[in-house]
């Protein structure tokens, strides 16, 4: 239900783009490769049942945390523009 100079369907458009964008976002953030014995932040050892239950890990439980806390407080912006902006 769109309206002014929008096509029909913009909404969901918009919609499928951001969903799209964080599905994106969260494949690039998937962990390859061998565990680290050692924290790439902070040089900590990485408990050996945390290298085995997350193939790839790359950080300790410290700096994950971290980095996560600092990603949320980014995440609440729109990448793709407001939705006013994308239906003109």
């Amino acid at each position: 239900m769109a309206s002014g100079w929008a096509h029909d369907g913009a909404v969901q458009d918009q919609i499928d783009a951001t969903v799209n964008s964080a599905v994106e976002r969260a494949r690039s953030r998937l962990t390859v490769g061998d565990s680290l014995e050692f924290c790439e932040e902070c040089d900590a050892e990485i408990p050996e049942r945390r290298r085995h239950a997350i193939p790839g890990v790359r950080l300790c439980i410290a700096c994950q945390s971290e980095f996560e806390n600092h990603d949320k407080a980014n995440s609440m912006y729109n990448r793709s523009g407001s939705k006013d902006s994308q239906l003109r």
